[in-house]
């Protein structure tokens, strides 16, 4: 395992035992984890309107854990970009790249991360159209990547030629990385020669073609001169492979609503989630949560870094990013998640 690294997702899940105040609390401590044990970059996700996850601001979050942390890369995972004027995020990342030189990720995505409705909210209220916001994200991606140049870049407006800088004196811009769970992404991140990430931990479905795409097809750029790419998985590592599964149960059930249009709640505890499959599923249900479990990591220390060497081996990368899920137990401090610290520490070693 010393030649992998191991970096951390972080959708800033909320229990039911937790207010939002709480669930950022509990990042904050296991972003802190993360930097001590030497993970090499920490993300959190841009998802609204979800019982269960209080990530729905990425560059608010990671102000609060940059500054809460000393070494560690932090960044997104991604922002969803149509949802936002490209100028915006510009700023909000040129920003953070000079409060925290070299230690700002910007990850891009083009899907919604919300419901239809959230959606229309979010473009409606910035002045966009949802259609408009998606064909045109190549040239959103284009736009950001200019905007946070310390040159700035030149608009012709009204007969005359101004310049746009995202911040006034830059030093330094952050990396930028190109996220999806499709042959779409793979391609334009192969076109602009971005680093490229495919979504494996939400369905583990088409990672090797999409990678093999992105490989084949990149194309040299200032930002990247061959391919970059890394995974994601879910994971839930403890003592014992018992205790792993067991408290992998929680993010299962959350991932089984979600799939299959039940309505979502916030996280329960693991007594509560086995209560829920004590109580019987169906076997389309068991189907579903068993195939999941399939292409997750969860058992203990030694078994999950063989998985985790065996995964990074098989798609020929030499970083892995870890969606920590393991639930909490009733009677948890509301203000931490023990689980999920715990399954980066024993995965670091």
């Amino acid at each position: 395992m010393t030649a992998l690294a191991l970096s951390v997702l972080d959708l800033v899940p909320v229990r039911s035992d937790q207010t939002t105040g709480d669930a950022i609390a509990a990042s904050v401590g296991l972003a802190r984890a993360a930097d001590r044990l030497g993970y090499r970059r920490y993300w959190v996700a841009e998802h609204h309107n979800m019982p269960a996850v209080a990530a729905t601001n990425p560059p608010v979050l990671i102000g609060m854990l940059a500054g809460a942390t000393e070494r560690i890369r932090v960044g997104s995972g991604g922002v969803m970009l149509p949802n936002h004027a490209p100028l915006v995020v510009a700023e909000q990342f040129a920003l953070l790249e000079a409060a925290y030189p070299g230690r700002i990720d910007l990850g891009i995505g083009r899907a919604p991360g919300s419901d239809p409705v959230t959606s229309w909210a979010l473009r409606h209220g910035g002045g966009g159209v949802e259609e408009d916001a998606v064909a045109r994200f190549p040239e959103y991606v284009d736009n950001v990547l200019a905007m946070m140049e310390p040159a700035g870049v030149g608009l012709a407006l009204r007969g005359g030629q101004h310049v746009l800088r995202a911040t006034p004196s830059a030093t330094s811009v952050p990396a930028v990385w190109l996220l999806g769970s499709s042959d779409y992404s793979a391609r334009l991140a192969a076109a602009k020669g971005l680093p490229y990430v495919f979504a494996h931990h939400f369905s583990g479905a088409g990672t090797a073609e999409a990678l093999e795409l992105y490989r084949s097809t990149f194309q040299p750029s200032p930002e990247a001169d061959a391919p970059r790419t890394f995974l994601t998985v879910n994971a839930s590592v403890a003592d014992t492979a018992e205790e792993a599964h067991r408290q992998a149960l929680p993010q299962l059930l959350q991932m089984l609503a979600l799939r299959t249009g039940q309505p979502l709640v916030a996280q329960r505890t693991v007594e509560d989630a086995e209560t829920i499959v004590a109580a019987g599923l169906t076997e389309a249900q068991e189907g579903l949560i068993d195939a999941m479990r399939a292409k997750w990591v969860i058992g203990d220390a030694s078994t999950a870094r063989e998985q985790l060497a065996a995964l990074a081996a098989s798609y020929g990368v030499d970083e892995v990013m870890v969606h920590p899920v393991g639930g909490a137990l009733g009677g948890t401090d509301p203000r931490t998640a023990p689980a999920r610290v715990r399954t980066l520490e024993l995965l670091a070693g």
